[in-house]
């Protein structure tokens, strides 16, 4: 048998077989990882690529283009997005919020050049565009462009309608530019979604200005540089914190949105500067809002695919991660005919967002029922419907509303998608009744047809205008791109 090494041998020994393994592996690792960093190399050198002159590319193509070159689906979703924003607005109009607003600025406000949708004040351009902002996302009704969540029309029709009762615009050139706005907001929007959002921004509010900016320019009629600047200011104002869904100040977003847009385009009109790299420069906006980013989002196909045909509108005034549950639970009401007293409980299995966005489970006044996932599917119970009327203080505070919210309990899902939920509604004599939504109401696979818009426009305007100027504002909007002045809308508007 031979000697077992010393100690000092041992050691040695162990050393060097330890580091021949460990730099052996290294070695391996590295010859193996030489592939993988080549491609990493590869996809950053792409991706840097892609990253130049983006803003200088959104520029040029809102310069560029033409009303011909939409297709005419894209004329079709227009009008609709069109619609129904201008009924959320009407809507919205006699809010409190709106009150409160207008009350706080409008002994600041310059002439009045433009209406303010439902309402008998006029204000200068820049609050009017902010005022109809605010008030058609305060019953979070509005239109919703489900791969980012962004709500499209608010921050581009707010501030180009204003704009039609001071400079005169056509409803062709009016459509044009509202398209190519929702377009530049929507594309910037993918680029960084969910990471932006996640960070807590609210992404309305912060690729709102890019939208509006586009729009007023097209307007006026900026040249490529004016608009790389216009896009460039737009990047300086993002404003929207998700801190503060459930209060007044969600609906000041799209509304301030607005009004930053209008002022970048304004003063980049009159050649004031910006950087050139607004949007993607180390220290532009995508870099410093967002922990993640992908320009080929905002650059291919541009011209060729369009954001607004996967527009969609809502029928329940709320976010769209509650609508599922909600018409489940109105499914669910009318087939079985069901009242809450009959209710032990209700389960719900839902997307992971549901609950980060909707978890307030004892809101205090309709804004925070919004935000809540067991209010709604109480409401939608109780009530079998869930539109701006089931979203009022007085229901948040009903006590038979109450007692079925608390019995309403959810489980985070992974296999069930942001537009599906599955409901199980235990009864007090012991049944089941379960309820699956696969394709909810409203969403891009379900979409709510022209009828049942005007309905929702009509149910809005309920109220705020007398049923015949409420129709005549409602074909309007439908027939806007054959208008040969766009303020006409704004004007029969007025409350």
């Amino acid at each position: 048998m031979p000697d077992r090494p010393s100690s000092e041998k041992r050691s040695s020994v162990n050393r060097r077989a330890f580091g021949k393994g460990v730099f052996g592996a290294i070695a391996t690792a590295g010859i193996a990882s030489e592939g993988r960093a080549a491609e990493a190399a590869k996809e950053t050198e792409a991706s840097a690529e892609a990253a130049k002159d983006v803003t200088r590319t959104l520029a040029r193509y809102v310069v560029q283009s033409k009303p011909g070159d939409l297709p005419p689906a894209v004329h079709k979703e227009a009008a609709r997005t069109l619609m129904n924003w201008v009924g959320c607005a009407i809507g919205g109009s006699r809010h409190e919020t709106v009150d409160i607003a207008i009350s706080a600025l409008s002994p600041f406000a310059g002439s009045g050049q433009s209406t303010v949708l439902g309402r008998k004040e006029r204000l200068d351009v820049m609050s009017a565009a902010m005022m109809n902002g605010i008030s058609s996302h305060i019953f979070d009704y509005d239109d919703t462009h489900l791969r980012t969540i962004i709500h499209p029309a608010g921050p581009v029709a707010s501030s180009l309608l204003a704009l039609s009762e001071y400079q005169p615009i056509s409803g062709r050139d009016f459509m044009h530019a509202m398209v190519l706005g929702i377009e530049v907001e929507c594309r910037i929007g993918n680029s960084v979604y969910p990471a932006h959002y996640d960070v807590g921004w609210h992404i309305t509010g912060t690729t709102g200005p890019f939208g509006s900016a586009a729009a007023v320019g097209k307007i006026l009629g900026l040249s490529e540089q004016q608009m790389r600047w216009a896009l460039g200011l737009a990047a300086v104002q993002p404003v929207g914190l998700r801190e503060m869904f459930g209060s007044m100040t969600k609906s000041f977003h799209p509304g301030r949105a607005a009004q930053n847009g209008l002022v970048a385009a304004m003063l980049a009109s009159k050649n004031y500067t910006s950087s050139d790299q607004g949007i993607e420069a180390k220290r532009g906006w995508a870099n410093v809002l967002s922990t993640e980013r992908n320009y080929n989002e905002i650059t291919q196909k541009l011209g060729q695919s369009y954001e607004i045909l996967i527009n969609t509108y809502k029928p329940f005034a709320c976010g769209v991660v509650i609508h599922p549950t909600i018409d489940a639970c109105i499914q669910l009401r009318n087939q079985y005919k069901l009242t809450a007293d009959q209710i032990e409980h209700i389960e719900l299995r839902v997307h992971p967002l549901v609950l980060e966005l909707t978890s307030k489970k004892t809101p205090q006044t309709g804004l925070e029922g919004k935000f809540s996932v067991y209010y709604a599917a109480a409401v939608a119970m109780v009530e079998g419907a869930a539109g701006e009327k089931q979203f009022s203080d007085r229901l948040a505070r009903d006590p038979q509303i109450i007692a079925l919210r608390d019995r309403v309990s959810t489980t985070i899902d992974p296999t069930i998608h942001e537009d599906q939920v599955r409901a199980v509604v235990t009864l007090k004599d012991g049944r089941k009744l379960e309820k699956y939504i696969d394709k909810v109401i409203g969403s891009a696979k379900n979409p709510m047809t022209d009828a049942a818009l005007e309905t929702k426009f009509l149910d809005l305007a309920d109220g705020v205008l007398p049923p015949a100027q409420a129709r005549r504002v409602m074909d309007l909007a439908w027939k806007m791109e054959s208008l040969k002045n766009a303020a006409d809308l704004a004007k029969a508007a007025a409350g």
